[in-house]
């Protein structure tokens, strides 16, 4: 009979222990997932800030091509 229980514990034992390694694996997917968006969003800003800082050195170029045009 003792050993019917040890087997007992020790199953309910590894059904515990699986059933938080099935919940530290889906917290794992899901902060994967939202560490990709984070990624994929600041992707997005740098690109917008490349082109506004692209937009910004065109128009510094046509004002300073303005300036020498008038000077002239």
């Amino acid at each position: 009979m003792n050993r019917i229980n040890q087997r007992v514990a020790f199953v309910a034992m590894a059904l515990l222990l699986s059933a938080c390694g099935v919940e530290t694996v889906t917290t794992a997917a899901t902060v994967a997932k939202l560490q990709a968006k984070q990624v994929e969003e600041a992707q997005q800003q740098k690109a917008q800030i490349l082109q506004q800082l692209d937009q910004a050195q065109q128009q510094a170029e046509q004002q300073r091509q303005a300036m020498e045009a008038a000077t002239k």
